[in-house]
């Protein structure tokens, strides 16, 4: 079985980072802590979308 894993050094960044913010705080709004790391990571609306789908499809 294989893990999909984001393209881009930036798009692995964020979501290493809201991985990180959401085991310190599980119940943290997804969309905020998205939006937060599309800035702080500089991502394309594209990137930030797919960051969004990707965070919420890893849901548990």
């Amino acid at each position: 079985m294989s893990t999909v894993q984001p393209e881009g050094e930036q798009l692995r960044k964020a979501v290493k980072w809201i991985s990180e913010k959401r085991k310190e705080n599980p119940d943290e709004n997804l969309v905020k802590l998205v939006d937060e790391a599309s800035f702080q990571f500089d991502l394309s609306p594209k990137d930030s979308q797919f960051l969004l789908r990707f965070v919420k499809g890893d849901q548990s």
